[in-house]
């Protein structure tokens, strides 16, 4: 295959389109370029190969001869590449790669993922847990679940659900807590990368200003959610991350008063791109599961 170094595929590619359609203008429609740049990928690969493929009359690009004689198996090389191409692409269409932060694919989307898969058994699901921001237009990442106000330059940014935090404790803790000033005499349990403070809370409650007692701080959510759930002191929550552990029973919300944020968990792709079927099946889902989940959700908040 050296002699493949000695003309641009690109070339190559113009010359079988042109041949093939017959005219420039055609070849450039095809292939999303202008007519100029068709003629001159024609052009440098007659002088790479040192034969001149068509004669320019005025009724169009006509082959010659030795053109005439490369053109169809032009056609069945691009032809192969074109279905091998498919042939992968029709494998990864039953993949979808979602990047997402470990904290909700750990206390949200695992426990939830089987209604997926019930639902769409042709779509597997790859989930690549990682704190760090996926760029979707990169990589096989096909969408990202991100947590944050969707202000993201250069991606398309739809809000799944607006984040509502409140205070969770174990329901021992909680027996003890009678009103909300009775926070301030509990340790705190927090998360050291949290993007909000216990005062978000505690202003609406009307104890802006407070200080909480300090417990024990962790890098990471999962564990500080853990950590309550053990009775080791109180954390401000939000929904997906202790819907679960609510639900089960593992944990109580001791006042109903969740507070918004103002950020929200959206489904983040690449702007501009083509939504694909298994994309558009994932979105469907879960919107629809989070509606669901909020719904049962609802009175555990705001009943206490």
């Amino acid at each position: 295959m050296r002699n493949l170094n000695l003309v641009h595929l690109n070339g190559l590619k113009a010359v079988e389109a042109v041949g093939r359609l017959g005219s420039l203008q055609a070849a450039a429609d095809e292939l999303g370029v202008t007519i100029g740049a068709v003629s001159q990928q024609v052009i440098k690969s007659e002088r790479q190969l040192g034969r001149t493929l068509f004669l320019r009359e005025p009724r169009g690009m006509v082959l010659t001869g030795v053109g005439a004689a490369l053109l169809p198996r032009l056609s069945a090389a691009f032809g192969a590449i074109s279905q091998a191409l498919d042939t992968l692409r029709d494998d990864r269409e039953q993949v979808l790669t979602i990047s997402v932060a470990p904290v909700f694919a750990a206390r949200w989307l695992v426990f939830r993922i089987g209604e997926f898969a019930e639902r769409h058994p042709d779509i597997r699901l790859r989930l690549d847990a990682t704190t760090k921001i996926a760029d979707p237009s990169i990589g096989d990442v096909d969408l990202c679940i991100r947590v944050g106000r969707g202000n993201w330059p250069g991606v398309e940014a739809e809000l799944l659900l607006p984040q509502l935090v409140f205070p969770v404790c174990a329901p021992a803790l909680a027996e003890r807590l009678k009103e909300p000033r009775d926070l301030i005499g509990m340790p705190a349990v927090l998360d050291g990368r949290s993007m909000f403070s216990w005062d978000v809370w505690l202003s609406e409650v009307g104890l802006g200003g407070q200080e909480m007692s300090t417990g024990h701080v962790f890098n990471e959510a999962s564990l500080s959610l853990d950590a309550t759930i053990a009775g080791q002191g109180v954390m401000l929550a939000w929904q997906t991350l202790a819907s679960h552990a609510i639900r089960a029973g593992q944990l109580v919300v001791p006042f109903a008063r969740p507070v918004p944020t103002g950020a929200g968990h959206y489904l983040v792709t690449a702007s501009g791109t083509r939504k694909s079927p298994k994309l558009e099946a994932f979105r469907s889902w879960i919107t629809e599961a989070l509606q669901a989940d909020m719904a049962a959700l609802e009175p555990l908040i705001n009943s206490a």
